[in-house]
């Protein structure tokens, strides 16, 4: 077999996953094996392709998301709901370690491709499947997209303003929790068969719900015992205080942070009031709790009468907790990014050399970094239907003009 998993470097290199998913939550699992060594291969169909190939944001009609989120997987086409291109896919799969698919529940089972007739051509597959709800219940069939994980899982209730509306945040941050959830469980089920030989197949069920709830904790605990549903707080913690996002008097924004009473002293150093590290009002976290509104106000009043640089200097100075809010221009001119060199240069097809950011975590005994953005609808075609199955030109040719592949 010639593949290319022999280019790939990391702890889970040699490790060969399929991803057959699409928009963002299981293809984010599958990129971050990618990052961490594994060979993926992403099927798309032919001709449309991956649904996130239409998200903005865009350069010359060029979605910049596709080409980060699917970073370094070989691209294939192939029409699984086709006879033929069935064939081809148990090919692959008796190829494979790992298959991340993300249709409604029964889709897979619906063309033939059922987890036995899986199992059977590769019987220590593990495939996850990941839906907005699982693999039942009265849910089961529903779609699902990141807002619908948030909403129904938790976490836009408690987002925006006491009195306001309930809020998303900017980016469809359930769609990427449950992209870690995935890795992590698939990574659990290889750690089973790495420990037992003759472990069989295992088929991951992740509900995307579940995982926001899952990582928002305590809230059901609360409400089952203290009786109460976790509210709203805008930016103030309802666990710490005082916290906030505040406006300096040059028109910037820092996020303050610190509920043990040493993040504490330092931040009241840091404001020139050290008299109310005394104050019986705020000796505890549990006291400033009680008076946040006071302790708030005062950190407020005395950020909007210092700059920007003055601010993070005196923080700084008394070890303080802060932290500027920064937008995206921020993060690429930030010192401690550069230092750490985290935004790689990479080679993109349509726009030369870019930036995207690296590898998280970094591994001691392993080189880990992206070297390319994703490319075109079956840009691997060739390497994958010829050199890792073996079909001469002329038949893929023939797969092509019958849009199998």
């Amino acid at each position: 077999m010639t593949t290319k998993t022999s280019t790939r470097t990391g702890p889970l290199a040699g490790l060969r996953v399929i991803d057959i998913s699409t928009i963002v939550a299981a293809p984010t699992a599958a990129a971050l094996l990618c990052d961490y060594g594994a060979d993926v291969l992403k099927i798309e169909l032919p001709g449309l392709g991956d649904g996130l190939r239409t998200f903005a944001p865009f350069k010359d009609e060029k979605s910049l998301w596709w080409k980060v989120l699917n970073r370094d997987k070989r691209l294939a086409s192939l029409d699984l709901r086709k006879p033929e291109g069935r064939k081809l896919f148990l090919k692959l799969i008796a190829q494979a370690d790992v298959l991340m698919e993300n249709f409604r529940p029964g889709t897979l089972a619906g063309w033939g491709l059922d987890a036995q007739v899986l199992w059977e051509a590769q019987p220590r597959l593990v495939i996850l499947r990941a839906t907005a709800f699982g693999q039942d219940g009265p849910y089961k069939d529903r779609p699902g997209f990141a807002r619908i994980f948030e909403a129904m899982g938790g976490m836009t209730y408690i987002t925006g303003e006491p009195e306001g509306q309930p809020m998303h945040v900017g980016y469809p941050i359930g769609d990427s929790i449950g992209g870690l959830f995935g890795a992590l469980g698939v990574m659990s089920s290889l750690w089973k068969q790495a420990r037992d030989p003759d472990a069989r197949g295992e088929e991951i069920d992740l509900s995307m719900t579940e995982g926001v709830i899952k990582l928002l904790d305590f809230l059901t605990l609360k409400q089952d015992l203290l009786g109460e549903s976790h509210g709203r707080s805008g930016n103030v913690s309802q666990y710490a205080a005082p916290t906030g996002v505040y406006a300096t008097r040059d028109g910037h924004w820092v996020s303050l942070s610190g509920s043990t009473n040493a993040l504490y002293a330092r931040n009241c150093r840091a404001i020139e009031r050290p008299d109310l590290v005394d104050d019986p009002r705020f000796s505890r976290n549990i006291d400033r709790c009680r008076h946040a509104d006071a302790i708030n106000r005062i950190f407020s009043n005395w950020f909007g009468t210092h700059d920007l640089a003055d601010v993070l200097a005196r923080f700084e100075a008394c070890e303080g907790a802060i932290a500027p809010v920064y937008s995206a221009k921020q993060i690429v001119e930030d010192p401690q990014v550069r230092a750490r060199g985290f935004l790689k240069s990479v080679q993109d097809e349509d726009f030369g050399e870019v930036r995207i950011p690296g590898v998280v975590p970094r591994f001691g005994n392993h080189v880990c970094a992206p070297q390319r953005t994703a490319r075109g609808i079956g840009a691997d075609n060739d390497e994958v239907f010829g050199g890792q199955l073996g079909l001469p030109e002329e038949e893929l040719a023939r797969l092509q003009r019958d849009k199998v592949i």
